[in-house]
C-alpha cells in the first residue's frame, strides 16, 4: 500500500470570470504544489464557473475557456490537476476522450466517429468535462457520464454524455480515476466500473449546491459508493454564493475502508491537504472492460506521511443554514458589484433576521435600516427596531409614512369613489415603503434587501410593488417557523462569543403581524405557522397533493385553504428578487409552476374521472 498526497481546492469561482477563475486554479495549484502535493483535484467546471447556463450558447465563451484551460495546463508541473472546464466537440468528429486515448495509440483511427449522440446540434456539442494537467499540458480529458435534469439542474440542454473506455491515470505509482459530480451517485455509474478496472482513488469534481443535511447525505453515498468500488474516493466541492445558489465546500476523502480521511471546511474556501492510502497500478478485475492507462508519474513527491489533520466538525443544522444565508447574501452582492445594502426595519422577527445576516455578512458600515411606521405601528416596533440597529451597531433612520399615506389617499379618493378601504389601503401602506427603500438605493447605489420568508412567498402573503421591492431575497426560502429558530440560534451565539444577542427577546416575544391595520396578527389572515409549514413543506417541496395531505393526516380545512393561497399565488412569486435557496426545492429554478394551471387533484377518497 502506497500513499499518495491529494490537495483538494474548494474554490470561490464566478461564473464568467475566466481570468479571475485562473487566477484562483493557479494559486491554489501553488499552493498545493507547496505542500508537496502529487494531485490536486479543482471544482466542477471551475474554469467558467457553475453554472455557466445559457452562456454555453455563445461560442466565442466556449472558445474563451478552452484558452483559459491552456493557461491553467501552462501553470502545472509535477503536482497533476484535474480542473473542470467545458470541452467544445465538432459535429462529426470524436471527443476529446478519443482523441486523448488515439494519441496514445490505445484506439484504431475513427474510433468514436459517426456516433449518434444526444445533444448534438448543428452548432457542435459540448461536454461538461475535467482536464487532466501536468508538466504544462493537457494529458488527458474525461466527460461527465451522468447529467443531472432536475430540480435546478439543466445538463441536458447544453451537454453530451460522455462515452468510452475509461481511463486510469498513473499518479504517484497509483492507479487514479476521474469522475464528475453526478457520476458518483448511482451503483450503476461509472464509480464501481473504474473500481472493478483496478482504481485505487477516484477523484469527483463537483459544484453541488447546498441543502439542509447534504454534507451528511454526501458522506453516506461515498460510503456507500467506496464499499461497491473498492477504491478511495476524493470528492470536491465548489464553495461560495451564484445567484440564488449556495454552494457549501464541504470536500470529503473517504478512504477504501471507508473511513473519512479529511474534509473541507463548510462555506469557505479551503485546501484539504492529505496523504490518501491507495493501491498501486493495480491489475483489472474479472469481468471488467478494458480500460487504458495514461502514465503521468511513478512515484510519490515526498517519502514521508504526515499525519492526518482532524476533520472539521460538521456544524448544527442552525447554523448551516445562517452560514448558507450569509455566505449567498455576500457572493450576490460582491459579485455583482454591490458594496452596501439597506433593508426596511419594522421591529419584526423578519426584517430582525435579515438585518442580522446582512451585518455578519458585509460589516455594519455597509448596511443601513430605514424604520417606516404608519399609524397603525406599534411604539413597540420602533423601539425594538432602534434596540436591534444599536446592538449591530448600524445607521437607522426613521421616516414615518403618514404624510405620504394621507397625500396618497387624498389623490386616490376621487379616482376610487371614497378612500382606499381594506386589502387595498394595507397594501399602498406597503407600496409606500417599497418606494422609499427604492429610491434610496437608486440615490446611494445600496441594494435592497427584501424580508419576505418563505412561508409568506408561498401563500402570497405579500404584496407587489411593496415588501416585495428589493433586488435580494435574504430569506426567501426560510420558512416563519425556521425564522424563528435562525433568531434564537443566532443569539445563542452571540453569547457563546461574549457578546451581546442582537435580536432582542421582545422581538421573539410578539406575535407576528405586518402592523397595517388596528390589532392585525399574520393568524388572521392564515393558519398558525406551526400548522401551515409542515403543510407548505409537504405540498411545495414534496409535491404532495391536497389528498395525499389529508390521507397523510393534516385537517382538510386547513390544506384545502393553504393549496388554493400558494396555487394562486404564482404570479407573484415570478416577480420575486431571487433570494438563498436552503432547500431541497426553492422557489425559483426548482420549482417551475405554470401560472395559468387549473389543475385541481381530486379530494381523497374520490378519483379523477377517466382516471
Amino acid at each position: 500500500m502506497s500513499h499518495l498526497r491529494l490537495a483538494a481546492a474548494q474554490l470561490d469561482t464566478v461564473v464568467g470570470d475566466l481570468d479571475g477563475n485562473v487566477e484562483r486554479i493557479v494559486a491554489a495549484l501553488e499552493a498545493a504544489n507547496a505542500a508537496g502535493a502529487d494531485l490536486c483535484i479543482l471544482p466542477e467546471l471551475a474554469v467558467t464557473g457553475y453554472p455557466p447556463e445559457d452562456l454555453l450558447l455563445k461560442e466565442g465563451f466556449v472558445a474563451d475557456n478552452v484558452v483559459a484551460l491552456e493557461k491553467v495546463a501552462a501553470a502545472t508541473g509535477d503536482c497533476v490537476a484535474v480542473v473542470g472546464f467545458v470541452d467544445p466537440i465538432e459535429p462529426g468528429t470524436p471527443t476529446a476522450e478519443d482523441r486523448a486515448t488515439r494519441a496514445e495509440g490505445r484506439l484504431a483511427p475513427g474510433a468514436g466517429e459517426g456516433l449518434i449522440v444526444p445533444g448534438a446540434g448543428p452548432r457542435g456539442r459540448l461536454a461538461n468535462a475535467a482536464a487532466v494537467c501536468a508538466r504544462g499540458a493537457v494529458v488527458g480529458v474525461y466527460h461527465k457520464r451522468l447529467l443531472p435534469n432536475y430540480g435546478v439542474f439543466d445538463e441536458e440542454r447544453w451537454f453530451t454524455p460522455g462515452a468510452g473506455p475509461l481511463v486510469r491515470y498513473g499518479v504517484a505509482g497509483a492507479a487514479v480515476g476521474v469522475s464528475i459530480c453526478e457520476d458518483v451517485w448511482f451503483a450503476d455509474g461509472p464509480v464501481p466500473s473504474l473500481g472493478r478496472a483496478g482504481v485505487g482513488l477516484v477523484v469527483n469534481l463537483n459544484a453541488s449546491p447546498y441543502s439542509r443535511g447534504r454534507r451528511a447525505e454526501r458522506l453516506a453515498m461515498l460510503r456507500q459508493r467506496v464499499a461497491e468500488s473498492g477504491c478511495a474516493i476524493a470528492y470536491v466541492n465548489q464553495v461560495g454564493g451564484q445567484d440564488e445558489l449556495v454552494f457549501d465546500g464541504a470536500s470529503l476523502i473517504v478512504g477504501a475502508d471507508g473511513e473519512l480521511l479529511a474534509a473541507g471546511r463548510q462555506f469557505c474556501e479551503d485546501l484539504v491537504v492529505v496523504d490518501v492510502p491507495v493501491s498501486g497500478a493495480g491489475g483489472e478485475r474479472a469481468g471488467s472492460a478494458a480500460s487504458p492507462v495514461v502514465a503521468i508519474s511513478g512515484a510519490p513527491r515526498r517519502a514521508a506521511i504526515s499525519p492526518p489533520s482532524a476533520v472539521p466538525e460538521p456544524l448544527t443544522d442552525d447554523a448551516e443554514v445562517y452560514g448558507a444565508l450569509v455566505l449567498g447574501t455576500r457572493d450576490y452582492l460582491a459579485k455583482n458589484g454591490f458594496g452596501t445594502a439597506i433593508v426596511g426595519l419594522s421591529g419584526g422577527i423578519d426584517s430582525s433576521l435579515v438585518v442580522t445576516v446582512a451585518v455578519d455578512a458585509l460589516g455594519p458600515d455597509n448596511v443601513r435600516a430605514l424604520a417606516m411606521p404608519s399609524r397603525y405601528s406599534s411604539e413597540g416596533s420602533v423601539t425594538d427596531a432602534e434596540a436591534l440597529a444599536a446592538r449591530v451597531g448600524i445607521e437607522l433612520a426613521i421616516v414615518p409614512i403618514e404624510a405620504a399615506h394621507v397625500a396618497l389617499t387624498g389623490v386616490l379618493t376621487p379616482v376610487l369613489g371614497g378612500p382606499p378601504q381594506g386589502l387595498a389601503d394595507e397594501n399602498l401602506q406597503s407600496r409606500l415603503r417599497g418606494v422609499i427603500l427604492m429610491t434610496v438605493s437608486n440615490t446611494t447605489g445600496s441594494i435592497v434587501l427584501t424580508t419576505g420568508n418563505k412561508s409568506e412567498m408561498a401563500t402570497g402573503y405579500s404584496t407587489l410593488y411593496g415588501d416585495s421591492a428589493g433586488g435580494f431575497a435574504v430569506i426567501k426560502d426560510v420558512p416563519k417557523t425556521l425564522v424563528y429558530e435562525l433568531c434564537r440560534y443566532r443569539n445563542r451565539r452571540a453569547l457563546d462569543e461574549g457578546a451581546t444577542p442582537p435580536i432582542p427577546e421582545s422581538v421573539l416575544d410578539k406575535p407576528p403581524s405586518a402592523e397595517l391595520r388596528p390589532g392585525q396578527r399574520d393568524d388572521q389572515s392564515l393558519p398558525p405557522y406551526d400548522r401551515l409549514d409542515p403543510v407548505l413543506a409537504a405540498y411545495v417541496e414534496h409535491d404532495r397533493t391536497a389528498a395525499d395531505l389529508e390521507a397523510d393526516g393534516f385537517d382538510p380545512a386547513v390544506v384545502e385553504r393553504v393549496v388554493a393561497l400558494v396555487d394562486g399565488a404564482e404570479y407573484k412569486r415570478r416577480q420575486m428578487p431571487p433570494g438563498v435557496r436552503i432547500s431541497t426545492k426553492a422557489f425559483g429554478k426548482d420549482r417551475r409552476m405554470p401560472i395559468t394551471n387549473h389543475y385541481r387533484a381530486a379530494p381523497a377518497g374520490e378519483t379523477v374521472p377517466g382516471a
